[in-house]
């Protein structure tokens, strides 16, 4: 068993656009040339502005849509090139919690149904007791299983999808903005539940955010997306970002202490179109750093240590 549970080598995905008479076709970027990997039992976050690929990257690793370019390999297994019947095995060892909970679930489904769900689309029987057994791993009495989602509060219905993502008891949780929707004090307490539920049963998190300082707090590697593309890794805790970007997501961040609060720096300029990328740094237009070389040639990601940067001018 290798320790690198998940590795992404390239992955790209284009989206192309029209095609008709009056709109001819057109070719947008959503994640260029990403190249990552997981240790077993490892948080790793990835962080970003809406738009920039995460949520993509997520649905690349599950194979939910192809891409472009580029492997995804769980356990050294190929996930790119499996046929559907094998692809359906692989996606045991997976589970993904979406963003949005009252979307997710569907209104129709009891409780039960809901959690019962993967068993059916994998054709497999379900222990008779694994609904009452993760409900309670995630805090729910088992007395709700009659319910229907739109009888429970927003923090109860992320607790069912993650609970539905976990009933086959995967190996990596794609944890897709999870708390994004949640007043502050449900994520805490769905942050709490996470990290309880990581050591329980020995989970790899992918955990997507756009607060930079939530997933400096739960993950333990940071990986910052601008435009598809990773522009800077980092451990988590206290090392300060290098790219200016990776700054500009910090001091943005809400810090609750007034007295350690930093004066914030709006980013000028505007995001370059994903269908017409500039032949340099995507983040040039908007970076107070750049200069002519960055304008033309695009910096490759090199590493550094426990780091990795892509950018000529690093803080």
């Amino acid at each position: 068993m290798s320790e690198r549970l998940l590795q992404i080598d390239g992955l790209s995905k284009h989206f192309s656009t029209g095609g008709g008479v009056f709109k001819p076709a057109r070719s947008m970027t959503a994640v260029r040339d990403v190249s990552l990997s997981l240790a077993r039992g490892e948080v790793v976050g990835v962080v970003g502005e809406s738009g920039c690929g995460k949520s993509t990257l997520a649905r690349l690793i599950l194979r939910l849509i192809e891409p472009s370019a580029g492997s995804v390999l769980l356990d050294g297994v190929n996930v790119t090139s499996l046929p559907a019947r094998e692809l359906r095995s692989i996606r045991r060892r997976m589970g993904m919690v979406f963003q949005d909970p009252y979307s997710s679930l569907d209104p129709r489904y009891t409780i039960a149904e809901l959690l019962a769900e993967p068993f059916v689309v994998q054709g497999r029987p379900m222990p008779k007791a694994a609904v009452r057994e993760m409900l309670e791993a995630v805090g729910l009495p088992s007395a709700m299983t009659g319910q229907y989602a739109h009888q429970l509060s927003g923090g109860q219905r992320q607790r069912i999808g993650i609970a539905r993502a976990l009933m086959l008891k995967p190996e990596l949780l794609l944890l897709d903005e999870p708390t994004a929707s949640l007043d502050v004090s449900i994520q805490a307490q769905i942050i709490e539940l996470l990290s309880g539920l990581r050591g329980s049963f020995g989970l790899t998190y992918l955990f997507i955010s756009h607060d930079l300082g939530l997933v400096r707090y739960f993950c333990d590697r940071v990986v910052v997306m601008y435009l598809g593309a990773v522009v800077e890794v980092m451990p988590s805790g206290k090392s300060m970002p290098r790219h200016p970007y990776t700054r500009a997501l910090l001091d943005s961040s809400f810090t609750p202490d007034p007295a350690a609060r930093r004066s914030i720096v709006p980013l000028s300029g505007e995001i370059p179109s994903p269908f017409n990328l500039p032949a340099g740094c995507a983040f040039a237009g908007r970076c107070p750093r750049a200069s002519e070389i960055c304008r033309t040639e695009r910096p490759p990601l090199l590493q550094d240590g426990a780091s990795a940067i892509a950018c000529f001018s690093p803080l």
